[in-house]
């Protein structure tokens, strides 16, 4: 591919000798890149749909650096024409598989990391849904204005949610304070479904593609639960650092309808069912 040649020219200064399509990314075309001398992770898009999505996810990569996670180190950033592409650090895993006690000290410990307010000083993105984080002193009046309302304006204008819907979402809205226990801003990732760990040489859990703010630590392991499963040993080792409120796996719907509708946004009515069903049960 002649752009991925001219990247790897220009930022590396070595010959692209192969490449190959890395899986998992639905907004970027990502691939993994050899040279002589490197092997990278080199993820394109058209710059003129995305604006500032590189910039915003070196941010954030830079952020989830303050956990003890391993975070792939960005090599390079530019565009070419109209362009944007992210060159990474290439991971491997050597056929292994993730640690889960390590998955679970490590995402505990990212989660004492803390802020003053909800929220964070600048906005990114969330897959290709661009995510407002204003700062909110409460997480229920962040998670309602700054994650919910928007999303729902956009699938109201967007034909996926009609009136009634409308009016469930504002009924919730008033329970939000019940519904949900207080807790203080956590460092999150944003975006964390199984696709975005992977697992490097030595099994250590490394954390990509994120959408990172300060929120309740409930979202994220939400996240976790939307597509997949956490293990038994990953929610002990979690507990041993930063003890989960009480019930916390009742609330996963509520804080998965943020995600829900993200995939909506992005992938049609399939997912509107789901979104229903948990505003039934609260409302």
């Amino acid at each position: 591919m002649k752009v991925l040649s001219e990247i790897i020219k220009t930022e590396l200064n070595e010959d692209l000798i192969s490449f190959r399509t890395l899986s998992g990314g639905n907004i970027n075309n990502v691939y993994k890149c050899s040279t002589k001398q490197h092997q990278v992770v080199t993820k394109i898009n058209d710059v003129r749909k995305y604006p500032l999505m590189f910039e915003k996810e070196e941010q954030g990569l830079n952020l989830l650096n303050l956990s003890n996670f391993r975070i792939p180190t960005v090599l390079n950033k530019g565009t070419n024409q109209n362009i944007s592409y992210l060159i990474l650090e290439h991971i491997d895993d050597n056929g292994n598989r993730i640690n889960e006690i390590a998955l679970g000290t490590m995402l505990a410990e990212m989660h004492q990391i803390s802020s003053d307010s909800f929220g964070l000083d600048h906005d990114n993105y969330i897959g290709s849904i661009p995510q407002i984080n204003e700062k909110k002193v409460n997480w229920t009046s962040f998670y309602q204005s700054m994650r919910l309302e928007p999303l729902v304006k956009k699938g109201f204008d967007s034909g996926y949610i009609e009136n009634k819907t409308l009016q469930l979402f504002d009924t919730l809205y008033k329970e939000l304070d019940n519904l949900i226990p207080l807790e203080p801003p956590s460092l999150l990732h944003g975006d964390l479904w199984q696709g975005n760990i992977i697992c490097d040489e030595n099994s250590l859990p490394v954390l990509i593609d994120p959408a990172v703010y300060y929120g309740h630590r409930e979202i994220d392991l939400a996240m976790l639960l939307l597509f997949g499963e956490i293990s038994q040993d990953t929610i002990e080792a979690y507990n041993n650092i930063y003890p989960l409120e009480k019930n916390w796996i009742t609330r996963t719907d509520l804080h998965q309808l943020y995600p829900l509708l993200v995939h909506l946004l992005l992938f049609g009515g399939s997912y509107f069912e789901e979104i229903q069903k948990t505003l039934k049960k609260y409302t």
